[in-house]
Parts: C-alpha cells; sequence; structure tokens
C-alpha cells in the first residue's frame, strides 16, 4: 500500500497541474465522480482517486507483483497499470456513461488516463522493488548475524 500510496501523489500531482494549468483533458477525479453518480464533485473524485490508488490498487499489486510476467520492478508495474486501466475502460464502457469522452476531448482523455496510468505503474512498481529489496537485504544481513548501517 505504501507503494501505491506515492505511486497516487505523483498521479495526483499530474491531475493537479491538468485541472489547474487547463484544464486540457478530463481528469480522473472528475470521471469517478461522474461514474459514483456525484457529477462535478471533485472533493469526492479526490477521495475515491486516492483511496483507490492506495488501498485498492496498492493492495492488489502486492499480490500480483510475483505472478506478473515482466522481470523488472517497473515493467511489472507498468503491466499491472495498463491491465487496470483496461478494466477501467471496460467499466467506464459497461457500466457508465461514455459521453464522459465525448466533445473535443475524448480521445485526448483516453490518452491521459493510459498515460497517468502508466506513469502510476511506474511508481508503484519502483517503490515495491526498492521495499522488497530493502527487505531481503535486511533478511539476508539478519541470517548472516550482522546488522545493516543503514
Amino acid at each position: 500500500m505504501i507503494a501505491g500510496l506515492a505511486a497516487t501523489v505523483v498521479v495526483s500531482v499530474l491531475e493537479a497541474v491538468n485541472l489547474l494549468g487547463g484544464p486540457w483533458f478530463t481528469s480522473f477525479p472528475s470521471i469517478v465522480a461522474f461514474m459514483i453518480g456525484m457529477e462535478g464533485n471533485l472533493a469526492v473524485g479526490w477521495i475515491a482517486h486516492i483511496l483507490m490508488g492506495t488501498l485498492v490498487l496498492g493492495s492488489l499489486f502486492g499480490i500480483l507483483c510475483p505472478r506478473l510476467p515482466t522481470d523488472t520492478w517497473a515493467t511489472k508495474g507498468i503491466a499491472f497499470a495498463v491491465g487496470a486501466f483496461v478494466l477501467l475502460m471496460t467499466g467506464i464502457f459497461l457500466f457508465g456513461d461514455p459521453s464522459v469522452f465525448a466533445g473535443s476531448d475524448g480521445f485526448g482523455t483516453i490518452a491521459w488516463l493510459l498515460i497517468t496510468n502508466v506513469v502510476f505503474g511506474l511508481v508503484m512498481g519502483n517503490v515495491y522493488g526498492g521495499l522488497v529489496d530493502r527487505e531481503k537485504r535486511a533478511a539476508k544481513a539478519m541470517a548472516a548475524g550482522t546488522i545493516p548501517a543503514h
């Protein structure tokens, strides 16, 4: 969940820049608020965004990471995040309202969501990998009867 929180913070900064500088694309918190049935309530969208990124995606990544078919932590994170993107798009088109992508920023919003999901996966994979590697080093040092310096 720590890796999910770190990745959510990075993506939230990107979303904040999008909202404050543009908005160039429909933001993920806006889409989430729309899907929940509270269109226009960005506070609910931000809360749901943070909870989903930290609790749901962070926990799922911890469970699924060893089973993902790539070799590096970053690519495992990206593969996971692209899979989450596919599920998000499927959910929006099956259960939500695809008209959220209508208008001048339709394809741009889909591309923005894909890019932010890739960034999310990259950060989450690297943070998770760093934490796992640190734990392995500490366990190895404890088994050898030494104490790590840091």
